[in-house]
């Protein structure tokens, strides 16, 4: 079950990675109206209008893999926190707590036993 978490969440941080990429690379819709009037470099690798097509599929597959990865994540950590206690963090940090102030010395009862000497 670890290795299956672990894969997800490397699939997740490569998605996100990617999605980041490939967001900074695409030119915005401002930049089109450049191009028209020729001001700007309409013909690259792709063609003049193939790039955004290609980019902004590959952005929604992207994304689409990262909303997957999260639900996997989302599953996977409920069903691994449900097995393991029917509580949850707060529950035993307050179980354990009261063990460690009772084995802490009792405070002086005036406050002005409580300035450290010089």
């Amino acid at each position: 079950m670890n290795i299956v978490l672990t894969l997800v969440l490397v699939v997740q941080m490569l998605s996100a990675l990617g999605m980041i990429g490939l967001i900074l690379v695409q030119h915005g819709k401002g930049a089109d109206m450049g191009a028209a009037f020729g001001s700007g470099t309409s013909g690259s690798l792709f063609g003049a209008s193939g790039s955004a097509n290609f980019l902004s599929r590959t952005t929604a597959v992207l994304a689409t893999v990262f909303f997957v990865c999260t639900l996997g994540l989302a599953y996977f950590g409920n069903i691994r926190g449900s097995s393991g206690s029917s509580g949850s963090v707060l529950e035993g940090a307050a179980a354990t707590a009261p063990a460690a102030i009772a084995s802490a010395p009792a405070a002086p009862a005036s406050g002005a036993a409580l300035i450290p000497s010089k």
